[in-house]
């Protein structure tokens, strides 16, 4: 896939993981559509890229994420690449101090991070089916957003972790389902990156968090995510794949 003249939408495009990524593709020519529910962000960063679209939507809503698909191929001319990275991050015990682990957080974790990273790829496929093939037989591309918590998780992620696993268990049967169509699907488990998220918790613990990285010992930047993306996007022998990128992070209990 000729990242050039891909036609990309990015979940939790307006900051973070999906920024970097929207910002490295329009920079490399790519159009882009950003989806994400901060629409003053979202409409900002388009405007700026110049090339670029925006849509306000919650993924895990059916209906919109339907119209957000239908609304991104129209302005693009088409749909060849999908770079899932909306997520959110909860952290509870099985069982804690206060009780069982709420129920409530325990399955908005798993409806944005697992079923509307699904939701989106599956609406977005049905749009690549139509795509006229490349040389190498593709239509389009599905990247997925896991975590190390995924092989690693920690106390405290037992939500977290679950919904990043169902994302690596994504990856080669989605693959498998679309390859006749010439669709691949890998995902990408980041380590810690330093996004906004992470920034607010202060310089003091985002060092203690970088111990335990391996080499290089230092938070992941989002443009190494991005670059990652976009180099999945142009290999068209990588399909079905989880890729750790962590600088041989471990994560301890």
């Amino acid at each position: 896939m000729d990242i050039t003249t891909a036609r990309v939408i990015v979940t939790g495009g307006a900051s973070g993981l999906g920024e970097a990524t929207v910002r490295h593709f329009a920079g490399q020519g790519a159009q882009v559509t950003i989806f994400d529910l901060e629409a003053d962000r979202g409409q900002a960063i388009a405007a700026e890229l110049g090339d670029a679209h925006f849509q306000q939507v919650d993924v895990t809503d059916e209906t919109a994420t339907g119209a957000a698909v239908a609304a991104a191929a129209k302005a693009m001319g088409g749909i060849t690449g999908v770079v899932n990275c909306a997520g959110i991050a909860t952290g509870a015990k099985t069982l804690g101090r206060e009780g069982p682990h709420p129920l409530t957080s325990f399955r908005k974790t798993i409806d944005i991070n697992l079923i509307g990273a699904f939701n989106v790829a599956r609406l977005a496929a049905a749009e690549m089916a139509h795509n006229s093939p490349n040389a190498d037989g593709e239509r389009g591309v599905i990247i997925n957003t896991a975590s190390v918590a995924a092989f690693d998780g920690q106390k405290g992620q037992a939500a977290y972790a679950a919904s990043k696993a169902g994302i690596v268990g994504l990856s080669l049967p989605m693959a498998r389902d679309l390859g006749a169509l010439g669709i691949r699907t890998c995902a990408i488990a980041p380590g810690i990156f330093r996004t906004p998220m992470l920034e607010g918790l202060g310089q003091e613990i985002m060092d203690g968090l970088a111990k335990d990285v391996i080499f290089p010992r230092r938070l992941g930047q989002p443009d190494e995510f991005a670059r990652l993306a976009a180099f999945i996007l142009s290999c068209a022998y990588l399909n079905g794949e989880t890729i750790r990128l962590d600088g041989a992070l471990r994560m301890p209990a």
